[in-house]
Order: structure tokens, then sequence, then C-alpha cells
């Protein structure tokens, strides 16, 4: 999973990408102090994985892994070459999905580009941006697509109609995802405003419910994801190990860190979901499918060739294995199956492929 994150310069973005990612990225109260992308990979955590680590005693786990790409914040008339200009956009253009990162918080010591703060307003500047780059990309394609068509060319007859669409959207301020376009068509293109997103409202310790509410309602009516955090006290804690980060927001009467909330919606975004592989001296492991993909597919996850010499699937639930804490007594109990071709693996799974060698 890779996500790129943009918003309004100082709105705490490299802040978040440092607490996300721990990769000390300069972070300054003043606009455009990030200039090159900041790229980092982090582990996706999931207690389940720590679990089963528990359970089957192996030296190693395996976590999947996301990637954050933090791109110097965008200004209005970026388009036009304002402040940074939207070059910095490119660095984002194959991301799965992008984080939008909205101050919601009043603090006259944190300077705002816009004199005031105004989450609405912000986003729809980023978001007239994202418009106004994806029309540029629009143009730049149009008469390659136009000559290939006339030399009767049926794919790129077939493209030149869609992208016509997608010029005429965007020329009525609409994003590319307004048109509900299959995404695999999609896809070659890497429209910005086709990618799903995740709004996160950075406010503060003592937070403007107000603004959150307005963001919230927002990012619901878009069909896109919410999260809200202080990022000021993710950054504060991002040191800490997972154990006493836990401990930590138990006191204070939080389930989870500002990472699994994103990750947990960044899934949901995605329709990705989570199985795993375990009952091994060597590693538990977790792997990100499509919801809805069958068995030799998620096989094909850990190596091409074990989707082509899938065989069954030996499957049994976390919720399972947590409370029997053995193979043994799960198959006693008759709670291992053996699944075929045709079976969907599920969140939560945990799965032993038999295949040809």
């Amino acid at each position: 999973m890779e996500i790129g994150i943009v918003g309004l310069p100082n709105v705490g973005k490299s802040t978040l990408f440092n607490a996300l990612t721990c990769a000390g990225a300069e972070a300054s109260n003043y606009p455009f102090c990030t200039i090159e992308p900041n790229v980092g990979i982090v582990a996706i955590p999931d207690r389940r994985l720590d679990r089963l680590q528990q359970v089957f005693g192996p030296p190693k786990k395996t976590p999947a892994a996301i990637k954050f790409v933090d791109i110097a914040g965008i200004v209005e008339g970026a388009s036009k070459g304002e402040g940074l200009g939207n070059k910095f956009l490119a660095n984002i253009r194959e991301v799965d999905a992008i984080i939008h990162v909205v101050r919601l918080f009043e603090d006259e010591n944190v300077t705002h580009v816009m004199n005031s703060v105004d989450p609405l307003r912000d986003v729809e500047i980023i978001e007239t941006e994202l418009m106004l780059a994806d029309l540029e990309s629009v143009e730049k394609m149009l008469p390659r697509l136009e000559s290939a068509a006339r030399s009767g060319k049926k794919e790129a007859v077939a493209q030149l109609e869609i992208i016509k669409k997608i010029k005429k959207c965007l020329e009525d301020g609409n994003q590319v995802a307004s048109l509900g376009l299959d995404k695999e068509e999609l896809k070659e293109f890497q429209f910005l405003t086709a990618k799903p997103i995740l709004y996160v409202g950075n406010n503060s310790e003592t937070p403007n419910k107000e603004n959150a509410a307005k963001l919230a309602r927002y990012a619901q009516k878009n069909n896109a994801g919410f999260v809200e955090l202080c990022v000021k006290f993710e950054s504060d804690i991002a040191e800490l190990s997972d154990e006493e980060k836990h401990a930590f927001l138990q006191d204070i009467g939080s389930e989870y860190t500002g990472l699994e909330k994103i990750v947990r919606e960044g899934l949901k975004l995605l329709n990705l979901c989570t199985y795993f592989t375990a009952g091994t001296e060597v590693e538990v492991r977790s792997w990100l499918i499509p919801l809805g993909c069958a068995a030799p597919q998620a096989a094909g996850k850990i190596h091409t060739d074990f989707e082509k010499g899938f065989i069954r699937a030996d499957v049994y639930t976390f919720e399972d294995i947590d409370k029997w804490e053995s193979e043994k007594v799960l198959r006693e109990k008759g709670l291992i199956r053996s699944e075929g071709k045709e079976y969907i693996v599920k969140d939560g799974d945990v799965c032993l492929f038999k295949v040809n060698a």
C-alpha cells in the first residue's frame, strides 16, 4: 500500500510523516520547509500478527508494509507557479491513495498561509489544484491519442472517448472519481483526483470540534475517509515502543495510535484485507489482498508459482487460533477447513497453501 500526503504548507504534513515513519524529516513553523519529497516505508501494525508470534514462537514476524510519500505544500495558484508550483505532484501520481492533511486548530504561534483557519476553504484550494494538474495531464495526452485514433487503433479510440469525458468533467470543476469509471480503465493514466482520499484533520490537544465536524461531514458526503488526530501528540509518542504507546493510549482512554487509525481507514478505502501465514518455525507473516480475492490469487501474493501450482488451502480463523493456541487442537475440533480454488480468502484467515512443486 502506497499513500501520498498532500496539504497546504504548514498544516502538519511533515510532522505527521515523521510521526508515522520516525524518519526525521524537517518540520518547521514556516511554509515550504519540505522541498524534496520525504519517503518512508513502515510496517503495518496488526496486533493479530503479534499474537500469532506469541502462539507459534518463531523468531521472526514479517508484517505487510505501507509506503508514505510526503510532498511540498501546495498553495492556491500552484498550477500557475505560485509557491513551489505543482511539479511535486508527479511524485504521487502512482500512489494507491492520498492523505489530505487539513488544519483544524487555531494557534497564533503557528503560521497559516491563508492567515485564518477554514478547513473547507483549504480543502477546496488543494482539490482545485489537483484537478488543474489532472487537466494539464489530459491536455498533454489528447494530441497523441487523437493521432493514434485517426490511424485506426481501436485501443486509442476507446481511450480517447474516456479522456474526452474526463476533460469535460475536470473543466466542469469535478473530480475524476465522480465519473465512476472502472479503476482498471483509469489505472494507466494515474489521475490524482481518481484516487481514494483520506482526510486527516490535524487538531490540537484542546480540539476545535466544530471544524472537525465540518470536515467529517465533507468526507462522508464525498465518499472519502476521515481521521481526526492531534499530529503533535502523535509526534510526541512516536519514539515509544509499541507496548509503551498502547499503555499510554489506554491511560488516556484511546484505543489506537494515529498510524493504526490511518491504516484501518486506508484498508477500507482501498478495499483491502489481511490474511496470515503461520505455523512454521521460521516466521509469521501478514499479507494484503483485495476483498473478494480467491485462494489461488492470495497464494500468488507469496509467489507467482503458488498461484500457478495451487492445489488447495488449509484455512482457519485468527479467532480460533487465538482461543485454542494450537493447530493440533483446531484439527481435533474440526476447525481447520480444506478449501479449493473457488474459496474467497477473508480478513483474519490463517492459510497454509498446498501447491505443486
